[in-house]
């Protein structure tokens, strides 16, 4: 495994909000750990997680959550990640920290490097697993991410109107609605917006 140092100059900048980094023997160790919260950790794949994320897809309360297009169970094959590392795209597994039981996933998508803009995706698989704040632990880490390694100005996302919980759990985070494309989602016999949300850098630190 590559293990990175950081190291920084004699005249270190602090920025408002952000936690500052310790030395430790020589060298600096920062007090934010990025990957991972109280209970949750942000991972990159294992082997035997495309067979879980394939009963994910078995719940169609899921899939209408996580995606616009139709709700379809999908073959493990279809989660097999490449091993090609794309620089738009940065993903991550959410698994419990205690056990290291995969129970979501998160990534920061569509990156524009030259706008410092990016594109947020969360879920959480399981029924049992939601309502128990996971999310709102898992989405502080991938702002945290995006935020404080990628260096984003910018985290953009959309969700569907009918997703309240989720929703919720975006405008407590300090997403703010930007637009909405009105009745451009279709479920069962009613049509519902698709939502934008915003959130930057600046107001991520105030909170």
């Amino acid at each position: 495994m590559l293990r990175l140092t950081v190291q920084y100059s004699t005249k270190l900048r602090v920025r408002p909000n952000v936690a500052h980094p310790k030395k430790i023997k020589g060298t600096y160790k920062l007090l934010r750990d990025l990957f991972k919260s109280d209970r949750l950790c942000l991972t990159g794949k294992y082997e035997e997680d495309a067979e879980v994320m394939a009963l994910w897809s078995e719940d169609s309360e899921y899939l209408r959550n996580v995606d616009t297009d139709f709700a379809a169970p999908l073959p493990a094959s279809v989660f097999q990640d490449s091993d090609e590392r794309d620089l738009s795209h940065v993903s991550f597994r959410i698994r419990l920290l205690e056990d290291k039981r995969l129970i979501g996933f998160g990534a920061i998508h569509s990156i524009e490097w030259g706008n410092g803009i990016g594109v947020l995706s969360i879920g959480i698989g399981q029924t049992k697993d939601r309502g128990q704040g996971y999310g709102t632990e898992a989405l502080n880490l991938l702002l945290q991410y995006a935020f404080l390694e990628l260096n984003l100005h910018r985290v953009g996302l959309d969700v569907i109107s009918y997703n309240k919980s989720a929703i919720r759990l975006y405008e407590n985070a300090g997403f703010v609605e930007e637009g909405r494309i009105r009745e451009a989602v279709y479920r069962d016999n009613q049509r519902y917006d698709r939502i934008y949300m915003g959130l930057f850098r600046k107001e991520w630190l105030k909170k």
